[in-house]
């Protein structure tokens, strides 16, 4: 079997043995010889070469920082290259044109604008040749394609984040583009909202005949939609790696893809190309290590790293007791019941997932939890005491870390260990800090301000900042939904490795099936809201310490995510 040896990676990678089912000489409508971008004095791209077929859908999947964006501003026209060639169909692209419509993961719309009038806009533009009857029929059949009809008049602010989306996608549409550029247009919204919203372009990409290209880190996303997946290996001097075909009949189904054996094949492939990708990224983070002191918090009656064993799996040490949360609608006139009868018992120790669909209720079972949201009925009692406020007894880690921009990453975590540590002296409160910004690999951006960070960086210093308090109970609310694969795959790593070292309680909400089974020890799957409460709960037997090749090599892995992706799409259609 051929290898492809990959730049700063230190292992071979195996080429993918699914090969290209076509030899078709037709001229590619885009081609790309040789692209070359710098910025200032650091190379994004280099020696990027690409061709693409009239009808194909194609996948590009990277990270944050490879140069996706980049890439597609380059075949938009919105960038031109330094060196090398980017072709349309052999004519050089030198600016923007309607025969490529962009859909970016933000939204671009004018606020002040209706639907209507924001696909207008561009129709009006594009056809002023057109009669108005004409152009007003033709806003309406995409604004009907992405099923938007009825929020016709709305204003974006009314506007849910996937319908935002759509009004982009019926807007890049209504062009007429010959290719569509999507990069990241889902990335930012909830699992079900995603979902459809793939459904949509896939059935718009069969019917119009358009060319796709879709910049997405999500491995799953990339074989459900394309007939190719290329990775994008990361910048500086960001190159293609190989060709990943995908040769799975459409329509494709999401459940039944769980049991293709061709998808099984070519998603480890794809996954374990990209966290090679990340290796010697992850070797580097091996620093010296800081001695953890062993002093107790003032939240608890001993150190968590030194807790007994016969007290780990203590039964009943979170317990919600048929917990409901009741809000007012936005009228004032009546109430509607979001959570309703949450019930269950955690041990100590024991590390549980919670998904569900969007507006069912996860982050406010997590956040009445935290102590941040009243409880309406029932209760929450930890260690023997009823949780009826926030305190540093829970740590909590959103999807947004909240740090001070002007304070270091050393000082953000600073702030939390001086309250719960103010019997130790200055020596020892800074090596429990300088201990987990250290394990979460950041012991070279210690005193590097919060405004310097990147996402994923600033997520670390969240993770550091909760473990430094030793809480008895660890609240994570989607700390890594808003990261490209290739940083939550390393946060999820830093996740468990830690936990490993603490077996601190832990509660976290995702929306990722693999995610969700990949750290838990159960998974609690919610029912759509209103009146959302516990619909089943998966106990994960998996051996630990868990990694993510281990998952995909392990033969109950597949049964488990059924099991989940089962239940998320009995709710789908319920909803």
């Amino acid at each position: 079997m051929a290898v492809v040896q990959l730049k700063n990676v230190s292992q071979p990678i195996i080429e993918p043995t699914t090969m290209n089912p076509s030899n078709d000489e037709a001229l590619p409508i885009v081609e790309l010889k040789n692209v070359c971008k710098r910025y200032g004095n650091s190379s994004i791209l280099k020696n990027i070469n690409l061709q693409v077929k009239e009808g194909e859908f194609i996948a590009i999947v990277g990270f944050s920082g490879s140069g996706k964006t980049t890439l597609i501003s380059l075949i938009a026209g919105l960038l031109q290259a330094d060196s090398g060639d980017v072709l349309k169909q052999g004519a050089a692209i030198t600016e923007p044109a309607p025969d490529r419509g962009v859909v970016f993961q933000n939204y671009s719309l004018m606020p002040w604008l209706t639907v209507y009038e924001n696909v207008a806009l561009a129709v009006d533009e594009i056809f002023k040749h057109w009669t108005t009857e004409q152009r007003k029929a033709h806003t309406e059949k995409y604004i009907q394609m992405v099923s938007l009809t009825p929020a016709m008049n709305k204003k974006p602010a009314e506007l849910s984040g996937g319908m935002r989306q759509r009004v982009n996608v019926a807007r890049a549409l209504a062009a007429n583009p010959d290719i569509l550029l999507l990069d990241e247009p889902l990335s930012a919204l909830d699992a079900l909202t995603r979902g459809n919203l793939q459904d949509e372009i896939l059935q718009i990409w069969q019917q119009e005949k358009k060319t796709v290209i879709l910049i997405t880190n999500d491995v799953d996303e990339a074989i459900y939609m394309a007939d190719r997946v290329i990775p994008l290996n990361p910048s500086p001097d960001a190159t293609f790696g190989p060709d990943f075909y995908v040769d799975i009949e459409r329509p494709r189904d999401r459940t039944a893809l769980n049991h293709n054996e061709t998808f099984k094949k070519l998603r480890a492939e794809i996954t374990r190309y990209l966290m090679a990708i990340g290796m010697e990224k992850s070797a580097d983070s091996a620093k010296e290590q800081i001695v953890l002191p062993d002093i107790v918090p003032n939240t608890q009656t001993e150190p968590t790293l030194k807790a007994k064993k016969d007290d780990l799996g203590k039964p009943r040490y979170l317990e919600y007791s048929k917990l409901s949360k009741i809000y007012p609608t936005p009228n004032g006139n009546s109430t509607v019941k979001v959570v309703d009868g949450f019930d269950m018992q955690l041990k100590k120790g024991e590390f549980i997932s919670i998904i569900g669909h969007s507006g069912c209720g996860k982050s406010t079972v997590l956040s009445m939890t935290a102590g941040l949201t009243e409880i309406s009925e029932g209760g929450i009692i930890l260690d023997n005491r009823e949780v009826d406020g926030a305190g540093p007894d829970r740590g909590v880690v959103f999807q947004a870390p909240s740090l001070f921009p002007w304070l270091s990453a050393f000082e953000n975590v600073q702030l939390g260990v001086d309250k719960v540590y103010p019997h130790a002296n200055k020596a020892e409160r800074d090596d429990i800090v300088g201990y987990y910004l250290n394990r979460v690999g950041l012991g070279d951006s210690l005193h590097k301000k919060a405004s310097e960070l990147s996402n994923g960086m600033k997520q670390r210093v969240g993770i550091a900042r909760a473990f430094a308090l030793s809480p008895k109970l660890l609240l994570l609310d989607e700390p890594f939904g808003m990261l490209d694969s290739l940083t939550r795959w390393e946060l999820q790593e830093v996740l468990m490795e830690v936990w490993e070292r603490t077996h601190v309680t832990a509660i976290m909400v995702t929306h990722d099936v693999d995610e969700a089974i990949l750290l838990a020890d159960r998974v609690v799957m919610m029912t759509n809201g209103p009146h959302a409460t516990i619909g089943k709960i998966e106990e994960i037997d998996l051996p630990r310490p868990r990694t993510r090749k281990s998952l995909l090599e392990h033969p109950d892995y597949y049964l488990y995510r059924e099991s989940l992706l089962t239940f998320l799409a009995e709710c789908d259609k319920a909803h």
